[in-house]
C-alpha cells in the first residue's frame, strides 16, 4: 500500500462530548487500550456485530470491564451527527487511564476512506506482533517495517514467524486462492471485521473458505492473493519473489459476496 498523504485531523469525541485537549493529552500518555475502525455509509456499517464484539472482547480482556455495544452506538451516532454526516471513517478507542473504574470511549470521525485497488507487492519479514488478536494504537513493529518494505521498493509488508509461517500484512489481512478455495493463514493475527464478513459470505457467492497454516516456502501452491482490512480489498502482484496471478473475476466475486453482506445502522 502506498503512504497515505497527508488528511485533516479528525473531529473527535470523549464519552460523547467534544474533545478537550485534556482527553488529548490522557489519550497521548496513558495509550495502552484498543480500537476498531470501520467506513460508515449512509448511517450504515457492514460487520456492526463484529466490531460491537470486538470491542467488548478486548475491552474484558485488558480492564476485565465489559463494553455495552448500545452505548457505542450511541457514541458513534452522537459522533456522526456532530461532525454533520452519515458518511465517514470512524473510529472507536477504549482506554483506562489511571485512576478511572469506566472505560473512557474516543469515537474519532474524518473523510470516507478506501484502499487503493492497484495491485500490492509484499516483503515478508520476520516481525509478529504481541497478542496479535487484539487491535491496538501505537504499533512501532508494523510501521517499522512497513516502512522498511516501501524503501525496499514495496507496497507494504507481511508479517512471519521464524518458521516461515505466514500471519498477517502490517495493516491487513491476507487471502490465498487455489482455484478451489479461499485460505486464510491459521496462525497469530488479528481477525479483521472485512475479513469476517467475507468468511461468512464466501459460501453464499460459491466459493469455499478455510483456514490453514500457510508459509513462505508454501507460496507456490496458490495461484492469487489478496488483502483485506476497513478501507476494502486489493490483490497482491507479488511477495518478495513469488508472483501470483491478478485475478479480476476472483477480485469481483470478493466485492460480490463482501457486498451482499447488509449494512447495519449505528
Amino acid at each position: 500500500m502506498t503512504t497515505p498523504a497527508a488528511a485533516a485531523l479528525p473531529y473527535a469525541e470523549f464519552d460523547g462530548r467534544p474533545a478537550t485537549e485534556d482527553d488529548l493529552g490522557r489519550a497521548l500518555f496513558f495509550n495502552y487500550g484498543h480500537f476498531t475502525a470501520m467506513q460508515v455509509r449512509g448511517g450504515r456499517v457492514r460487520g456492526l456485530d463484529l466490531h460491537l464484539a470486538r470491542l467488548d472482547a478486548a475491552n474484558r480482556e485488558l480492564f476485565e470491564l465489559p463494553l455495552d455495544g448500545d452505548l457505542v452506538r450511541r457514541l458513534i451516532r452522537h459522533a456522526l451527527e456532530s461532525a454533520g454526516t452519515a458518511d465517514a471513517s470512524v473510529r472507536v478507542h477504549a482506554y483506562l487511564p489511571p485512576g478511572n473504574t469506566a472505560t473512557t470511549v474516543m469515537v474519532a470521525v474524518r473523510e470516507p476512506g478506501g484502499m487503493d485497488p492497484a495491485p500490492k507487492s509484499l516483503m515478508s519479514v520476520p516481525f509478529a506482533r504481541t497478542a496479535a488478536h487484539l487491535k491496538r494504537p501505537g504499533e512501532f513493529g508494523q510501521t517499522y517495517y512497513a516502512n522498511l518494505a516501501r524503501r525496499a521498493g514495496y507496497d507494504d509488508a507481511l508479517l512471519t514467524l521464524p518458521d516461515g509461517s505466514v500471519t498477517e500484512g502490517a495493516v491487513s489481512n491476507i487471502g490465498f486462492w487455489d482455484g478451489t478455495a479461499v485460505t486464510w493463514p491459521q496462525a497469530p493475527a488479528l481477525s479483521g471485521v472485512t475479513m469476517g464478513v467475507l468468511e461468512r459470505g464466501l459460501p453464499g457467492a460459491g466459493l469455499k473458505s478455510l483456514r490453514r497454516p500457510v508459509t513462505l516456502d508454501g507460496l507456490g501452491a496458490f495461484r492469487s492473493a489478496f488483502l483485506t482490512n476497513s478501507l476494502g480489498m486489493a490483490p497482491v502482484a507479488r511477495i518478495d519473489g513469488t508472483a501470483f496471478t491478478v485475478d479480476a473475476e476472483l477480485m469481483g466475486r470478493l466485492a460480490e459476496a463482501y457486498e451482499a453482506a447488509p449494512g447495519e445502522a449505528v
